[in-house]
């Protein structure tokens, strides 16, 4: 039986650091700017340090400046968004993130909007909602971008095809169906209200799974030769105690079904990092009205 290639979402993004470094390098060399990124984080979740950790040490490698703020779980809402209005006015600082969750005190779309649009590198400002919706130019939440990315160099163009995104998060789901809109796609968005699940996978030439649940996604969903890409990132427990991350796909199913797959490891979580970094190079090169063709979204 014929399996599915594998999207390696390591090397693309790899790849795509390494370009992003040698812009760095030039914007810094030619144009004495330095991008900088400042991550916040409130709290004391182990999940959460080690993504903090990782993205600031990606941008460093990549020649940015990385800014990074750990505030105790306790921390005042308005110590939070005082910290935000700093960044805003600090030029040497870009892309601002907050990383999410917030603990339950704070309210996290109030500081998601305090965060100024122009320099909100994950966008999910409204701003930036309204401007992808509108097929504006704003900065592009990372993970919906990082999959089209994978979804392009796979297939090349995606004009015609039908698209089945399941899931409806901000974060995911609503941003990822207008991407795919834009390659004029024809796209269903499904969720668990939806009546009849696995027959609108099975229509699909591409399909995006985004809804948290282990495994939900069964191979016999899958249209033969179909592109998955799998943005679900569950860890589960084994019959012997240990654990592992798995995806929303029934991967040893689907991988015999379609015609390329993302693996979860090693698939779209590596390029959710990297699109943040292209997105805070973005921003900057913005921000000091720079042409830089990297820093284009649809470049």
């Amino acid at each position: 039986m014929t399996q599915a290639k594998l999207i390696d979402g390591n090397a693309f993004s790899a790849t795509l650091r390494d370009q992003i470094a040698a812009r760095v390098h030039e914007i810094r060399e030619v144009n004495r700017v330095v991008p900088g990124l400042a991550v916040v984080l409130v709290g004391e979740d182990p999940a959460s340090q080690v993504y903090v950790r990782n993205k600031n040490k990606r941008a460093t490698e990549c020649g940015m400046t990385s800014f990074e703020h750990v505030l105790p779980i306790d921390t005042t809402e308005k110590h939070l968004l005082n910290l935000i209005e700093g960044l805003n006015d600090d030029p040497a600082v870009h892309g601002i993130l907050v990383q999410l969750p917030l603990p339950r005190h704070i309210d996290a779309q109030k500081v998601i909007e305090a965060i100024r649009p122009d320099k909100d590198v994950d966008g999910f400002h409204p701003w930036n909602v309204g401007k992808l919706a509108a097929g504006g130019i704003g900065l592009i939440p990372c993970t919906p971008l990082g999959s089209l990315m994978l979804l392009r160099d796979q297939l090349g163009s995606l004009s015609g095809m039908k698209a089945v995104v399941v899931g409806r998060s901000n974060i995911v789901g609503k941003p990822m169906a207008h991407l795919l809109i834009r390659e004029n796609c024809t796209v269903t968005v499904a969720h668990s209200q939806t009546r009849d699940l696995p027959g609108e996978v099975r229509g699909a030439d591409i399909v995006i799974a985004a809804v948290g649940k282990p495994g939900m996604i069964r191979g016999d969903w899958i249209k033969p030769g179909a592109a998955v890409i799998d943005v679900g990132i569950n860890r589960v427990t084994l019959p012997d105690g240990k654990s592992r991350l798995v995806g929303d796909v029934a991967f040893d199913e689907a991988v015999a079904v379609a015609g390329a797959i993302t693996p979860v490891p090693g698939g779209v979580g590596p390029m959710t990092i990297a699109c943040l970094l292209r997105n805070t190079l973005t921003a900057a090169a913005r921000l000091h009205c720079l042409d830089i063709p990297e820093a284009h979204p649809w470049a």
